[in-house]
């Protein structure tokens, strides 16, 4: 990084910390989906942007998390802070499972972004017949109070929460990247074979690029789960939300890591303009946010294909050598 984008990162980190003083409820909510996009894009972004490896089904590890986390809170008042821990382990070795099928038998580029999907819609379909997490009628979570260790407060305690695991994704996707694991997986993404050759083992290498990602994206769901306090397996589990993971990355810059965080705050606070806009001149379109990412994606594949992060870098000057 120059010297400049050191600076412009100062300042949009103060900006970020000091923006519950100034933002009212509605742009204070805006912003918390923001950031948590910008994380599950990250995280999405450790499986894809760094070993190369397609996930269309990546709901799969925020529904895991999110339904642990929740599950044993209601049942069991075990708290966030300590189930996350069971989430995220579920998430990791669902994710060890589906890379073990994948890779072990050969499952490669889109077949194994079809694989991802399968388990995704399978966890839907079975979580929407369990009663004890809620069925389709949606498990419920105790609102009310303010307990931080409970994640229960006022929406800024979710905001700085959110914040401080974008932070920590960006902070461990950047020390990933640039050790011996990451150089591992950047071989494998740009040649697996030639990775192979000169002695990278694509399994081991691949499975930890999944179960990282996993274990992330679990943390995500976690959050989900404690900020809207309600799961319902259609609405977590689906196509779309995996769809809605990925697009930060995409739109952004796969493989960079500021890619997902300025993907981020471009398509979330557009598609909410855009909805605003149309709501407050009385029109009901019904998919109009789906249609405008769909509309976005088809605009970054035509003029910006490696994404807007790597042109603006160069345009600003803000990076000396990989992104």
């Amino acid at each position: 990084m120059t010297a400049r984008a050191m600076a412009l990162a100062g300042v949009l980190l103060a900006a970020l910390l000091a923006a519950p003083l100034v933002a009212d409820s509605y742009v204070l909510s805006v912003l918390t989906t923001v950031l948590w996009f910008a994380y599950v894009g990250q995280a999405w972004n450790v499986m894809m942007g760094f070993s190369g490896l397609l996930s269309l089904g990546h709901a799969l590890y925020v529904g895991l998390g999110a339904y642990a986390s929740a599950a044993l809170f209601v049942h069991f008042g075990i708290g966030p802070w300590l189930g996350l821990f069971v989430g995220v382990a579920l998430a990791a070795a669902a994710g060890a499972f589906i890379g073990f099928l994948g890779f072990r038998f050969g499952v490669r580029g889109v077949h194994f972004a079809l694989l991802t999907i399968a388990f995704a819609e399978v966890a839907r379909i079975g979580f929407d017949h369990i009663g004890w997490l809620g069925g389709s009628g949606g498990l419920f979570l105790p609102v009310g109070g303010s307990d931080p260790l409970n994640l229960r407060g006022a929406p800024v305690l979710f905001y700085y929460v959110i914040l401080a695991l974008v932070l920590l994704a960006f902070a461990l996707a950047k020390v990933l990247l640039h050790s011996r694991l990451g150089y591992q997986w950047l071989a494998i993404r740009e040649d697996a074979e030639a990775a192979e050759a000169v002695g990278v083992d694509l399994f081991r290498a691949r499975i930890k690029a999944v179960v990282v990602s996993a274990a992330l994206t679990a943390l995500g769901g976690v959050f989900q789960a404690f900020y809207f306090n309600n799961l319902f397996p259609e609405q977590v589990f689906s196509m779309g939300r995996s769809i809605e993971i990925i697009l930060p990355a995409i739109v952004g810059g796969i493989g960079t890591l500021f890619g997902p965080i300025l993907g981020a705050f471009i398509l979330t606070p557009m598609g909410e303009a855009l909805t605003g806009a149309i709501g407050a001149l009385g029109i009901d379109l019904p998919g109009l946010k789906q249609l405008f990412y769909g509309a976005a994606l088809v605009a970054i594949i035509v003029f910006r294909p490696e994404g807007v992060w790597p042109w603006l870098s160069r345009r600003l000057k803000l990076v000396r050598g990989p992104q």
